[in-house]
């Protein structure tokens, strides 16, 4: 799916909902209503049947590759219809769910949540339906449930995905600069952050196109590997740390020389992919289905993607969303045994095959099924295999407090401001700036 941030981090759970932040947080969620609302927002919708032509209704974003399932969904539960609501970006429903939120209403039954925003869900946990129960208990990778799991023990979201990362690249122009296209060989060529830059130099120097996608994307992928990147355990805001200033001069001393200087998402990142713009992409398996789609499917003749099994620096994750029931429902146990369905091992694995979205669940990465899947596309890469290397290569996991979101974005407006000429100590003592303003 396409989205613009990372994953909530692996830490204890007695860590979680802290607040030295508890003011914004506040904001954030609406924890007050608004609007002259004068309900509980804590307080529990009377639960009602579903009337003859009424469905439980959800919101996704991006692309979950729900459609295919819920039609099947609804044929065979006809006394429970299921009604999608899809916008296309997190951004735009991050603001939409805000306002519902502070509103106290309009709400679907069930929410899809973007993994950055669970630091502020389990921030109020009084606001969702505890999803546990002993058919859930262990389904999911441990760091995707305890990112999704209030200190005392509530299970606020079913996760949907998970994306460990590898690196796609274009073996077709890795040839014309007279690099080794099989991806074994790349994939020994870059086990490090240098390998990568260093590589990078070699490519750019016989090539007219740029090494990485852009500079925001490389970042992202090197905050994957931080454990504390902007807030300690604690929730205390601390981004003038050495390993986030590391990764802020690193990517920007490369990107005048390695990037193609445009915002990921954005329109010339999306050209990008259709004139040979650049040779490699931090790549989880949902990124595959974006570079498909932009490349152009079938892909140009003599466009030729790959999956190396490697990415930089060992592991790191990034993606992997939610459903959340909030209480304004008013069919919580209804919502709550579709999430558990379509969020299954046997589901994942569906939308694992069709759209890239790996799979968070235990049982499925263990499935033939996934571990014999091959895409096309990407020169008949084995990806199931891949990308469960690929998860079984994390070891670090980002911890995200309450502001992670808001400082990420913050941190990426700093490394765009460079790309686009301002300098690099200014764009960071701004960006310190901007983050003490959020506090």
């Amino acid at each position: 799916m396409r989205i613009t941030t990372t994953r909530p981090g692996r830490r204890p759970t007695s860590h979680r909902g802290r607040l030295a932040v508890g003011a914004i947080a506040a904001l954030v969620l609406g924890l007050t209503a608004a609007c002259g609302d004068d309900s509980d927002p804590t307080e529990s919708a009377d639960q009602e049947a579903l009337e003859e032509g009424e469905s439980l209704t959800i919101t996704t974003f991006g692309e979950f590759g729900y459609d295919e399932l819920i039609a099947e969904w609804n044929e065979e539960n006809p006394d429970v219809q299921v009604e999608q609501t899809k916008v296309s970006l997190w951004d735009d429903w991050k603001n939409e769910l805000n306002t519902l939120l502070q509103a106290n209403e309009g709400l679907p039954d069930i929410v899809a949540i973007e993994g950055d925003f669970m630091p502020a869900i389990v921030a109020a946990p009084d606001r969702w339906v505890d999803l546990s129960s002993d058919e859930v208990e262990g389904r999911w990778l441990e760091f995707k449930s305890d990112a999704a799991t209030s200190p005392d023990g509530q299970l606020l979201g079913y996760a949907t995905d998970a994306g460990p990362e590898a690196i796609c690249y274009r073996a077709d122009l890795f040839e014309e600069a007279g690099l080794p296209t099989d991806r074994e060989e790349v994939a020994q060529l870059m086990t490090t952050w240098d390998d990568y830059y260093a590589l990078g130099e070699e490519f750019v120097a016989k090539s007219d196109a740029q090494w990485y996608d852009a500079s925001g994307s490389v970042a992202q992928a090197m905050l994957n590997q931080v454990e504390f990147p902007f807030e300690e355990a604690d929730n205390t805001v601390n981004v003038e740390n050495d390993e986030l200033r590391a990764v802020y001069d690193t990517v920007t001393g490369n990107s005048s020389s390695l990037s193609t200087g445009a915002a990921q998402w954005s329109d010339d990142w999306t050209a990008g992919f259709q004139k040979d713009g650049f040779a490699t992409i931090p790549c989880p398996g949902w990124m595959r289905s974006n570079i498909r789609d932009n490349t152009g499917d079938p892909a140009p003749k003599g466009v030729v993607w790959d999956v190396a099994d490697v990415f930089p620096g060992g592991g790191g994750n990034w993606g992997g969303s939610y459903l959340a029931v909030p209480k304004t429902s008013t069919h919580q146990e209804e919502a709550q045994e579709f999430a558990a369905w379509i969020t299954a091992p046997e589901q994942q694995i569906r939308i694992f095959e069709q759209y890239g979205n790996f799979p968070s669940q235990v049982a499925a990465l263990e499935d033939p099924a996934l571990l014999s899947s091959t895409d096309p596309y990407f020169n008949d890469a084995p990806v199931g295999e891949i990308f469960s290397n690929r998860a079984n290569a994390i070891t670090v996991q980002p911890y995200h407090g309450p502001l992670y979101s808001d400082i990420l974005a913050k941190f990426q407006e700093a490394i765009t401001r460079v790309d686009q000429g301002a300098d690099p100590e200014e764009s960071w003592e701004t960006f310190v700036d901007e983050v003490a303003a959020l506090q």
